[in-house]
């Protein structure tokens, strides 16, 4: 009879935790910089051609990170980084694995997000852009798998069904476009199955003249797809599943884990006409930021629904990016800068290409601040795995540092004793220390790292060029010291979660 008690007891408890545990939403955005959201661009400029008031919202509720990384400059490895809590470097495939028919670079043997969440009892969810490969059966013969690298006119797949995706990486639930809207397939899927988006729907080859007909450029190469392809409605579509997914399993036993990856603000900019009721396409100076609008308004859809069904308070809600933002003519005509004060955007080694916005709010457990603690987005997974309790074995999220002290505001809360990130198709290296960035010119393999710049973003946070010591005798150490690091860093395979600032 005592051990019946005890069991009961025992179950109870573990009810109440779970009821108490938060559920957690993390927003990747694609392409989107820190100038882009109007709570940053306030910190360097009053001259805010775009609003963003609903991440303006979650930055005033929550806690602003004003320097954080993305793991690279380019979306594909910083996806890798974020879902795995590894540094970029660790990867089969450090600078990303771009074809959605390519073998995925996350491993069976691998801790994702998702499957740090089921094991502390979430009901997990993967929303939108995957681009991490995937396992689709080759048309021809469909005991095999197709496989190949981005080209063009790649017929031989079966792409009805995903083999291995989000799914077999542990996610419960997924909605998803393996490209998001820049590439092939040119279709969307729920938990793997190809889900017509409209009735009369049938796989075919998108050309470049069909979307010529819906005022649409190609980003990427033609291939196949649902023949009623049409980006416009992609946003729409993704949030709208989203808001449901919140509505179905906010008050249900389980907690959940939402990982929502947004198509916005990737090319072709493709903005919908309206979305809730606020019209998009047409109100801002260029498409990229009608796009930008756009992401606002699905954020606030999203928080609408938490709210009403009286969860958002304790919902954690992260919101970053996974590269910086876009230079794009008609935006920069325009005044906006995607950027802010920084040098550069998308794809480059400056901090513009990797400085990205970092936002978390959680109203029942943390108060509103502002932190210039140097991080990288590959923290929300030791994060998460501080907040529910989740473990993080030996050999896993090896560069993902726990940011729950600050949040919190503990006394004496750490962070990275310095940064490594990679940028885009440059195949640079960086690596910052107390302010100073270190960027190191590389080769594919990552065994060439020549020092090629030095700024001291303390006093230079533009990294204005005639600041660039890389050529001054006076800071040869500071290069050699930077350097060293990076070497014995990357070259030994040290975990780096477990060193923390002074």
């Amino acid at each position: 009879m005592k051990n019946k008690f005890l069991f009961i007891l025992l179950f109870i408890s573990l009810a109440v935790f779970a009821k108490d545990k938060p559920n957690v939403i993390v927003v990747l955005a694609d392409d989107v910089g820190l100038g882009d959201v109007s709570h940053y661009r306030r910190l360097h400029s009053d001259n805010i051609i775009v609003e963003t008031p609903n991440i303006d919202k979650l930055a005033n509720a929550g806690v602003v990170f004003t320097q954080a990384h993305a793991p690279a400059a380019l979306c594909a490895p910083s996806r890798y980084g974020m879902m795995t809590g590894n540094s970029c470097y660790r990867s089969p495939s450090p600078h990303g694995v771009w074809g959605s028919y390519e073998l995925s670079p996350i491993k069976d043997k691998d801790l994702t997000l998702g499957r740090l969440m089921q094991s502390v009892g979430y009901q997990t969810a993967f929303f939108g852009k995957w681009h991490l490969g995937g396992d689709y059966k080759r048309l021809s013969d469909p005991s095999k798998i197709y496989r190949a690298p981005r080209t063009n006119h790649e017929r031989d797949v079966d792409i009805t069904k995903i083999i291995d995706g989000p799914q077999q990486k542990g996610f419960d639930y997924s909605f998803t476009m393996p490209a998001g809207i820049q590439d092939m397939p040119y279709a969307v899927y729920e938990n793997g199955e190809m889900v017509p988006i409209k009735d009369d729907s049938e796989v075919t080859f998108i050309t470049q003249l069909m979307m010529d007909k819906l005022d649409v450029k190609l980003d990427k190469e033609e291939g196949l797809g649902d023949s009623n392809w049409d980006p416009h409605i992609m946003g729409p579509m993704l949030v709208h599943k989203a808001v449901d997914y919140i509505k179905a399993q906010s008050n249900k036993k389980k907690p959940f884990f939402m990982y929502y990856c947004s198509q916005a603000v990737h090319l072709p900019h493709t903005p919908s006409d309206s979305l809730d009721g606020i019209k998009i396409k047409g109100t801002t100076p260029s498409a990229h930021l009608d796009m930008v609008k756009e992401l606002d308004v699905q954020m606030g859809m999203m928080i609408k629904e938490l709210k009403a069904q009286g969860v958002y308070d304790n919902t954690i809600f992260v919101f970053t990016s996974d590269n910086g933002g876009l230079q794009r003519r008609e935006t920069i005509k325009s005044g906006h800068k995607s950027s802010s004060i920084y040098r550069g955007g998308k794809n480059t080694r400056f901090e513009g290409g990797h400085r990205v916005p970092f936002i978390v709010s959680w109203p029942k457990e943390i108060k509103h601040h502002q932190t210039n603690a140097p991080i990288l987005a590959l923290d929300v997974m030791a994060t998460l795995a501080a907040v529910t309790k989740g473990e993080i074995n030996a050999g896993q999220a090896m560069d993902s540092y726990n940011l729950l002290p600050i949040l919190k505001e503990k006394k004496n809360a750490k962070s990275h004793a310095f940064l490594m990130v990679q940028s885009g198709t440059g195949k640079e290296l960086i690596i910052i220390e107390e302010g100073w960035k270190l960027i190191l010119k590389s080769n594919k393999e990552g065994t060439l790292r020549e020092p090629m710049a030095l700024y001291d973003l303390n006093t230079n946070p533009e990294e204005k060029e005639d600041l660039n010591y890389i050529d001054s005798p006076e800071h040869k150490s500071k290069i050699d010291a930077l350097l060293k690091k990076y070497n014995q860093t990357r070259d030994s395979k040290i975990k780096t979660s477990n060193m923390a600032s002074k």
